[in-house]
């Protein structure tokens, strides 16, 4: 069954899935990892796929969860608060120098990125010396993780002041970008680095364990779950509130650092930045009221789009990004898409696309053009404007940006 702007899929033995995916394909493991999902005994209503939508660990990434009484930590994933920041600038492209190398080479000077050392102190993605004021942010979030450690000391392997004002890797970056009128803006895409690896992580073993001999029911072992009155849920709820605030003062650090790095780079005049500014999570729950009910919706890989939220959708490292505007549609539980998705895996990637294939695509962005971010090259995406297409209903694009550099971790 179809209407105007979303697919139903009936699943046998559980609720529908409704999918904005007209025009975008959806590959066959994505929907049935969708189903699965569907089957689990206390959704609410339905799932909602939002047209990024592609095969995640245990639940699709670009897909919205209506759960009752009940949390699933592999739909909020191990990324947890992961989201984006955007911010414009009182500068216009006219006022960029016309060699951007500087501009990048400035952000990635001030912004640890990337990994190395596997991971240990010599890593070049987190601090060796925290700065004040980063260390400042850390007091403020100090007495919440210790609150966490008490009760489950195996989390505090995790990184925490090291990884605080940090980019990481993989799909996470930084760009400055120039919208419709040629304005700058500055965009970051990060999460809670290595201590929401960590939680998640953590989390998703024990609810399996928690489960025991019903763990053996479920569409799929990954989707143990933790349910209210349980030993542990409250434990989850307070950790992962916990992690997506890090995540959002992680984004907030480095925007800083950003906008105090473009101010040093020789020709570039004194702006203002934070004009119009947008911090939003897409990888998280919290509790909302939707069909009558108090649900915990979790969006992994999508955004809250209620009637008025502002929200960033970027595409890839050499295709557009959006600033919108939800419409608050009650359908997709007032949610929308986080980005284009994935096409292709990263070893996909890596075997199908050439290097010169990258440097053409990416021809007009100030970036590294190497084979090692050839995983994220645009090729390796959805097409972001088809993407858009299929969500119109959810949202209303505000401005349209277009990035000239592009930092990747």
């Amino acid at each position: 069954m179809s209407n105007a702007s979303y697919e139903t899929i009936e699943t046998p033995g559980g609720v529908p899935v409704k999918a904005w995916v007209h025009g975008v394909d959806i590959a066959d493991n994505a929907w049935a990892q969708l189903q699965n999902v569907a089957r689990l005994p206390f959704i609410h209503r339905w799932v909602a796929a939002m047209p990024d939508v592609h095969l995640g660990y245990g639940a699709t990434v670009g897909s919205v969860i209506p759960t009752l009484r009940a949390i699933v930590p592999a739909a909020v994933g191990v990324d947890i608060g992961c989201g984006m920041m955007a911010s414009r600038t009182s500068l216009d492209a006219a006022e960029l120098p016309d060699n951007l190398r500087p501009v990048r080479r400035a952000i990635e000077k001030a912004v640890p990125h990337g990994r190395s050392h596997h991971g240990g102190n010599r890593d070049k993605g987190l601090w060796g010396d925290p700065p004040k004021h980063v260390r400042k942010a850390w007091r403020a979030l100090e007495p919440g993780y210790r609150e966490i450690v008490t009760k489950h000391p195996a989390v505090k392997r995790g990184r925490t002041l090291p990884h605080l004002g940090t980019l990481g890797t993989g799909n996470h970056f930084i760009e400055v970008c120039l919208d419709e009128d040629e304005r700058v803006w500055f965009v970051l895409h990060s999460g809670s680095r290595g201590i929401g690896n960590c939680l998640g992580t953590y989390f998703m073993e024990m609810a399996k364990k928690d489960l025991g001999r019903v763990l053996g029911t479920l569409p799929d072992r990954d989707l143990a779950y933790f349910t209210e009155g349980t030993r542990h849920f409250d434990d989850y709820v307070h950790a992962v509130s916990w992690a997506q605030e890090f995540a959002r003062r992680n984004r907030t650090i480095m925007m800083a650092a950003v906008i105090d790095a473009v101010l040093q780079v020789k020709g570039v005049r004194r702006f203002e930045a934070d004009l119009e500014a947008v911090n939003c999570h897409h990888n998280y729950v919290q509790k909302e009221h939707h069909y009558g009910a108090d649900v915990y919706v979790t969006r992994k890989g999508a955004v809250r789009a209620g009637r008025g939220d502002m929200g960033i959708i970027p595409g890839s490292m050499g295709a557009r990004t959006y600033i919108v505007r939800g419409r608050g549609n009650p359908e997709s539980f007032e949610s929308c898409s986080h980005g284009a998705g994935r096409t292709m895996s990263r070893t996909q990637a890596r075997r199908t696309v050439t290097l010169d294939e990258h440097i053409a695509a990416t021809a007009h962005v100030e970036c590294r053009k190497d084979a090692s971010v050839i995983d994220e090259t645009p090729a390796a995406y959805k097409d972001i404007d088809a993407v858009m297409e299929a969500q119109k209903d959810l949202v209303e694009i505000i401005h349209t940006l277009r990035q000239v550099v592009c930092v990747k971790g």
